[in-house]
Formats: C-alpha cells, structure tokens, sequence
C-alpha cells in the first residue's frame, strides 16, 4: 500500500557529531546517533502528519515530535530506529521535526525536546506511566525491550477499544536519586 505524504530522508547536515566532541571516538558515537534518525521516515507537513495518522488502519502510529540534532531525541531515534524492524508488524514510527512542522506544537503542547505519542485508528493513545502526563513520552528511552513493551502495550489495548492503557513499567520514580 502506497503511502500519501512526503515521507522522504532529510538531507544531510553539516557538523559532525551532534555535541558529542571531545576527541577520541566521541565525534563517531555522534555521528551515528545523527544516523540513527534518517533511518526513520519522516512527516514533512502538517498535511502529511494528518493522513499518517488518518490513513494506518492496523497499527499503532509512533509519532516523534522533536529535533532531529537534539541529544536526546538522538538517544530516543537510536531506540527507535533499533525497534522499528521489530515492531513493524503493529507499529510504525515516524519522526517529525517541530520546527520544520509547527502546526501541533500547541496543540500537543510540544515544549519538550523530545516528545513520543501514539495513535491508533486517528485516535490519540494515552499511557499512564505513573509520571502524570499521560499523552506522551517527553524523555529518550535507552531500554529498547521497555519500548517494545510499551508499544506492544498501546497496540494491545487500542485494539480494544481503549483510549488510556496502563504502562508495564512505573516510570514515576524515574528522576529520584
């Protein structure tokens, strides 16, 4: 099935590590992170955020709103870009550039500089993960195996009809030291 919208690669940036310098290995690690998000589609328009969500009947639509050079949306499209392949057959994952795309900063509220959330048959999911916003993910997730668990999590209940679904991890504690 062909899919509506500009859902090409962004071009190359210029720079190298993405704020990883310092010598060493450390310009490698950035680049690849840099890497890890054009393994991504990405949304270009607004237009073409609406008919990702609009037109994907049968799995869970992963969007991530952010930039593709912040270090922690790096972090998150390395988690993304590894699960993709696996949660292909119930999800799929789009980034989208909240410069390049402003239409849903206030709407979603994207002030963060990495945001997740989910939609499922143009219905926006929510996952209480114990942190009191449930309409989105605003960290990077480094475990690959809880994102999966979410995903499969959101998939599972929206297939039932739910619009809230309970996350397999409590993350409420997770900025206590």
């Amino acid at each position: 099935r062909a899919r509506i919208g500009d859902l090409s690669q962004p071009k190359a940036r210029e720079g190298g590590g993405g704020g990883e310098g310092g010598g060493g290995n450390g310009g490698e690690v950035g680049a690849r992170r840099l890497l890890m998000s054009y393994l991504l589609p990405h949304l270009r328009s607004g237009w073409a955020v609406d008919q990702a969500i609009l037109t994907e009947e049968e799995r869970v639509v992963c969007l991530r709103f952010g930039q593709d050079g912040d270090d922690t949306c790096m972090r998150m499209d390395e988690t993304l870009s590894s699960v993709s392949e696996k949660v292909k057959n119930f999800a799929i994952i789009y980034c989208v550039d909240i410069q390049e795309v402003p239409d849903f900063n206030t709407m979603y509220e994207l002030y963060d500089p990495c945001t997740v959330m989910f939609f499922f048959r143009n219905k926006h999911i929510m996952v209480d993960l114990g942190t009191g916003n449930n309409n989105k993910i605003n960290w990077a997730m480094d475990d690959k195996q809880e994102f999966i668990d979410i995903v499969e999590t959101v998939f599972s209940g929206a297939r039932k009809g739910r619009g809230l679904v309970i996350s397999p991890k409590d993350y409420s504690t997770k900025y206590r030291y």
